[in-house]
């Protein structure tokens, strides 16, 4: 057997002959490897590994910083362990629960504590986190018996733990230990606490605000943004969570074996349609100011569904939708924008013809009749073929479209006659106390099934475009979602029971020897924790079957 193998190193296109079972970290500095940033982790053979991974055969590896999505979420998943610990050593009764992003941080709460959570104790639990984060403790990762390993975590009252780790039915379980507490974390962490000397923890609501590093500027902290309406629209749909005693896939999962399933669903579609009908009374409610109802939201948040359905309650109320695209109103391809890369920026606002569709919208509102352009998507230019519309005194406009909540789109139109809906999957429950699933996740994988479905397109291209998408959400949506005068949560408390056996043989076709490969692994590896619910009781309204068809509206 040889006594070497091969690394191939992509950073530098360097390729180096080591000793078998050296460690990612040696291999880094035997190739002399500079980030702008200090090294997390790599991807060997397109799989993330931690740097203390030993290499016994010959690999292709790329190392990665916190600029890297799996970076961040490595720092991100250390960081709240650290947290933990803190809070566990300050105050060994109290349960943390992070729960969801909020104001580009994390919002956690305490509870089993006496009284409310404190100015003071937050202070307290940012300085332990400071003295952990100095004395630089390893995150120890351990393997045992899964038995063994539940039984360790009940006896610390880790229970949402222990419940996951049953229904994952292995024979063993990894954990990690930092100084004299133990956690669990599905992926990988940073090689130690000193790594995590950027971050901040303010109080919050009820609560506190985990702030972590901006993927921009690594050394400084993510601006705080203020989001009271997304907060209150997570707040609401967690007590929802509560009611139905289904916070935590350990939940989900028991419903699931319990032959729960089908009330979950039914309870879960009802509350969106009740909300829906809220919405929809609202406008009524305004009927004689209000002239169009714009609705904004990302990739794969149900935004047209909602809008269908929307219709549907606005016509119980006697009010006639009409809905206005803005596809029409592109301007030719020769005068798109472009963006940095000499491409043309479709999704920048200025793609529209703003002049010309508010001068139609004004002129609707003001019951006149307009010729509708229409858009070649083949030849990029605008034709007109005799389509008009006009407003009558029972009509009111819908606008969909990722511009919605722009005050830009909509400039010559008074504020006094619009109504602004905000929609995305905000997804409410988490997979334990201390780990929550990112909302990206849920539009991913909504988009990953659409996309091959009803597009053609494998995961590996829907996968290799979703960095483009969320840099365009991130500078056209996000930034205007407060704007909105109510929002919507589109994500279903059992979609990802419903969804796994439709993902999984989608992500099984990209290979290994794929860069996508890793990020198809990873959603893999996250799916892995859910039982399977069937699709059958999902109504043909529901904002699911906009992703795996059977639904009963026309797209």
């Amino acid at each position: 057997m040889e006594n070497s193998v091969i690394i191939k190193c992509l950073n530098n296109n360097k390729s180096i002959s080591v000793s078998r079972g050296t460690s990612l970290k040696d291999i880094a500095e035997k190739l002399g490897v500079n980030l702008s940033n200090p090294i997390l982790g790599a991807m060997v053979n397109n799989r993330l590994r931690e740097l203390n991974y030993e290499c016994f055969k010959s690999k292709t590896v790329k190392f990665i910083d916190i600029t890297h999505p799996d970076g961040m979420r490595m720092y991100v998943r250390s960081l709240s362990f650290v947290l933990s610990a803190a809070v566990k050593s300050l105050y060994p009764s109290a349960v943390l629960r992070i729960e969801h992003s909020v104001s580009k941080g994390f919002y956690c709460e305490l509870d089993k504590i006496e009284g409310e959570l404190t100015e003071n104790m937050v202070t307290n639990i940012y300085k332990k986190m400071e003295e952990l984060i100095a004395f630089d403790y390893k995150f120890e990762k351990r393997n045992d018996e899964t038995e063994k390993v539940i039984k360790m975590f009940e006896s610390q009252g880790m229970f949402d733990k222990s419940e996951l780790l049953r229904h994952r039915g292995q024979y063993y379980t990894s954990y990690y230990c930092l100084n004299n507490h133990v956690g669990i974390f599905y992926g990988f962490l940073v090689p130690s606490s000193g790594y995590l000397k950027v971050f901040d923890l303010n109080k919050y609501y009820k609560g506190m605000l985990l702030r972590v590093p901006k993927t921009s500027d690594p050394s400084q902290v993510e601006d705080l943004v203020i989001q009271n309406k997304l907060f209150d629209i997570f707040r609401e749909y967690s007590q929802w969570n509560r009611i139905l005693n289904v916070t935590k896939i350990s939940d989900l999962n028991q419903s699931a074996e319990n032959g729960k399933a089908a009330t979950l669903i039914k309870v879960s579609e009802a509350l969106h349609e009740k909300k829906i009908a809220n919405i929809a009374d609202k406008i009524a409610s305004e009927k004689s100011r209000l002239k169009v109802v714009l609705i904004s939201g990302p990739t794969s948040s149900g935004k047209t569904t909602f809008s269908k359905r929307l219709a549907i309650q606005l016509l119980v109320l006697g009010i006639t939708p009409l809905t206005l695209s803005l596809d029409n109103y592109f301007v030719n391809r020769v005068d798109t924008p472009l963006d940095e890369n000499g491409d043309y920026d479709f999704e920048a606002i200025e793609a529209i013809d703003l002049e010309l569709f508010n001068n139609h919208l004004v002129k609707l509102m003001n019951g006149e009749e307009v010729e509708i352009p229409q858009f070649s998507f083949e030849t990029g230019e605008r034709f007109f073929n005799g389509d008009v519309m006009q407003m009558q005194k029972d009509n009111i406009l819908i606008i969909e479209g990722i511009h919605g909540l722009n005050p830009h789109l909509t400039h010559l139109v008074s504020q006094q006659l619009k109504f602004k809906i905000y929609v995305s999957a905000l997804t409410s429950i988490n997979i334990d106390d201390q780990t929550r699933i990112p909302t990206t996740d849920n539009r991913l994988v909504r988009r990953i099934i659409r996309d091959y479905k009803y597009r053609n397109y494998s995961a590996r291209e829907t996968i290799g475009r979703w960095s483009s998408v969320r840099r365009g959400e991130e500078k056209h949506i996000f930034p205007f979602q407060e704007e909105a005068d109510i929002m919507f949560n589109t994500a279903l408390l059992y979609e990802f029971a419903v969804l796994k056996p439709f993902i999984e043989p989608i992500l099984l076709e990209v290979q290994p020897n794929q860069v996508e490969y890793s990020e198809a692994n990873r959603l893999l590896r996250f799916f892995r924790y859910f039982k399977p619910m069937a699709a059958c009781e999902i109504p043909p309204t529901s904002i699911l079957r906009e992703f795996l068809g059977g639904s009963s509206f026309t797209y």
